[in-house]
C-alpha cells in the first residue's frame, strides 16, 4: 500500500511532466550559462496538489544582471521592477497550443527585518537550501530543479503537505522576527488550503502578534483580502482572531465576541458574522452572474455589517437588548478601518454603503411597502442592489425554520415587485419627468439653487407616484412654483 507522502509524488509528477515545455528550456539555458535553476514555492505546492499554473516562480544562483540577459533571450518581454529584491520577469507568448507562460526569477536570497523599519532589507545567499530555509513554510520550501526535474524537499515540506499543516522551515520565532506578514500568511493558507498551523508555530503567532505593526498597510490589506477570496475564509479569519493578531489589524473583529449574559439575551455576533460571510459567499454566482464568485466587497460587507453593536449594545428594562442606529456607526468604523488599510476608495465607498443599508428591509416585515418606498430602496442601493439582497439574505441566521422561511418568502416578495416595477419603469436610474433644462425654461430662469430646488421636488414626486408624465410634471412644477412665489411675498 502506498503512503500518502508516494501517491502525491505521482501526482506531481504527473503535473510536472507536461509542465510548458518552454520553462524546461528555460533551465537548459540557465544551466548551460552555468546557473542553476529550480521552481519553487507555489507552483510545486500546487502540482502537488494536482493543480498546474503558468505563471511560475524561480530561484537561481544566477544574479540579478545574469537573470536579465538570460530573460532577454528566452522572453518575447521582460521587466526588472523588482530587480532591487532580485527578481526578474518575463513573458513568453503562447506557441503551438500552450498558453502565455510568465515566469519571476529570483536570486537566492534571504528577507530579513531591521526592527526600526516597515520594509524588508534584501541579502542574496548562494544555495537553493539557504533559499528554501527563508521561505514561510515547508510546504512552500520544496523546489524542483529544472530541467532534470529534480525534486529538493529540505525540510520535509512533503510530509506537511500530506498531514495538511503549516509549519516554518526554521524556528517560527526566528522566521515570523524575520519578516512578521508571515504570520498573515498562516491565516490566509489556513484558508485557501485548509490546512491546520502546527503547535509551535502557532503557539510563536500568539507571543509575537504585535509584530505585525512593523509590516505596511499595503502588504497587510494585500493578505487580508487573498484570505477573504479564498475558498474557506473563515478557517483563516479564526487563526487571525485567535491567535491576536486580528488586534492589530482587524480589532473591530474580535471586538464583535460581546460578553454573553447568563440570559442569553442576545446572539454571539462575532459567530454569526463569520456564518453570514459564509452564506453570502454561498450565494456569490458564476462569471455571468450579477456577483461573480469571489466578490471582495460583498464579502467585506458580510463580516464587517455589525461591527457598530459593540458600541451601540444596551441593556433595555425587562431584560432586552438594544443595539440602535447600529448600521449607521458601523458604517462609519468600516470606512475608517479601511481607509487605514488602504483599500481603494471604491471599496470602501461601496462597503460602508452595504453596511449602512443592510438593515433596511427589515421595515419591509412590519408592514407592506408603497411602490416608493420600493422605488427608494433600489435608488439608495444603486449599483450595489445585488450585493445588497446577498447580504440581507445573508443575515438571516436564525435557526427556527419557520423564522427563517418567513424571512425568506418576505424578501422574494421585495424582489419580485422590484422586477414588477422595473417592467413598468426605469427603476434603477430614476430621474425627474423634466431636466434642468425643461424647468429653467418652463419657469423663465437662469441656472442656479432655485433649479435643484425644482430638480429635487420633481424627484420625490417621481419616487412618490412613479412616472408623472411631462404634462403632469409640468403642472406640478408650475403650483410648486405658485406656492413658492406666494410664500415669499407673504
Amino acid at each position: 500500500m502506498s503512503t500518502p507522502e508516494q501517491d502525491l509524488l505521482r501526482r506531481a509528477l504527473g503535473v510536472l511532466t507536461t509542465m510548458a515545455p518552454a520553462a524546461l528550456e528555460l533551465g537548459g539555458l540557465f544551466r548551460a550559462a552555468g546557473h542553476e535553476l529550480a521552481l519553487v514555492g507555489g507552483p510545486v505546492r500546487d502540482a502537488f496538489l494536482g493543480r498546474a499554473s503558468n505563471d511560475l516562480d524561480f530561484a537561481t544562483s544566477a544574479t540579478p544582471d545574469e537573470t536579465e540577459a538570460l530573460l532577454a533571450r528566452w522572453g518575447d518581454a521582460y521587466w526588472d521592477i523588482g530587480k532591487e529584491f532580485g527578481t526578474i520577469g518575463a513573458r513568453r507568448f503562447a506557441r503551438d497550443g500552450d498558453g502565455d507562460v510568465v515566469v519571476e526569477v529570483t536570486t537566492y536570497r534571504s528577507d530579513e527585518y531591521d526592527p526600526t523599519s516597515r520594509k524588508p532589507v534584501v541579502a542574496f545567499g548562494d544555495t537553493l537550501e539557504g533559499d528554501l530555509s527563508r521561505r514561510d513554510f515547508t510546504v512552500n520550501a520544496m523546489a524542483v530543479r529544472v530541467p532534470d526535474l529534480t525534486f529538493v524537499d529540505p525540510f520535509d515540506g512533503l510530509a506537511d503537505l500530506a498531514r495538511g499543516v503549516l509549519r516554518t522551515p526554521i524556528a517560527p520565532e526566528r522566521s515570523f522576527d524575520d519578516d512578521p506578514l508571515r504570520m498573515m500568511r498562516a491565516a490566509r493558507f489556513a484558508g485557501q488550503l485548509g490546512f491546520a498551523v502546527e503547535a509551535g508555530t502557532l503557539a510563536a503567532v500568539v507571543a509575537m502578534a504585535q509584530r505585525i505593526e512593523i509590516v505596511s498597510a499595503e502588504r497587510v490589506q494585500a493578505e487580508l483580502t487573498k484570505l477573504l477570496l479564498s475558498d474557506r475564509p473563515r478557517a483563516g479569519l479564526e487563526v487571525l482572531v485567535d491567535t491576536g493578531l486580528a488586534e492589530h489589524v482587524l480589532p473591530e473583529l474580535p471586538a464583535l465576541q460581546l460578553e454573553i449574559d447568563e440570559h442569553h439575551r442576545h446572539k454571539d455576533v462575532y459567530e454569526h458574522s463569520l456564518t453570514v460571510l459564509e452564506q453570502a459567499i454561498a450565494q456569490e454566482t458564476g462569471p455571468d452572474g450579477p456577483v461573480p464568485a469571489p466578490d471582495l466587497v460583498l464579502r467585506l460587507a458580510s463580516l464587517l455589517h455589525d461591527v457598530g453593536k459593540p458600541a451601540t449594545r444596551r441593556f433595555e428594562p425587562g431584560g432586552g437588548v438594544s443595539f440602535h442606529h447600529h448600521e449607521v456607526v458601523g458604517a462609519k468604523l468600516v470606512a475608517k478601518r479601511l481607509k487605514a488599510l488602504k483599500y481603494e476608495k471604491q471599496v470602501v465607498k461601496d462597503v460602508a454603503r452595504l453596511v449602512e443599508l443592510h438593515l433596511r428591509f427589515h421595515g419591509y416585515g412590519e408592514g407592506v411597502w408603497t411602490d416608493s418606498a420600493v422605488r427608494r430602496y433600489v435608488t439608495d442601493a444603486g449599483p450595489l442592489l445585488e450585493r445588497l439582497h446577498r447580504l440581507t439574505r445573508a443575515d438571516s441566521t436564525t435557526r427556527n425554520r419557520r423564522k427563517a422561511k418567513r424571512l425568506s418568502d418576505a424578501y422574494s416578495e421585495l424582489e419580485q415587485r422590484i422586477v414588477a416595477l422595473r417592467a413598468q419603469e426605469e427603476i434603477d436610474a430614476i430621474r425627474p419627468d423634466l431636466d434642468g433644462s425643461q424647468i429653467m425654461a418652463l419657469l423663465g430662469i437662469r441656472p442656479g439653487p432655485v433649479v435643484g430646488q425644482a430638480y429635487k421636488h420633481l424627484l420625490a414626486l417621481r419616487m412618490e407616484h412613479g412616472p408623472l408624465g411631462a404634462e403632469r410634471a409640468e403642472q406640478e412644477l408650475r403650483a410648486w412654483w405658485a406656492e413658492r412665489e406666494e410664500a415669499q411675498q407673504g
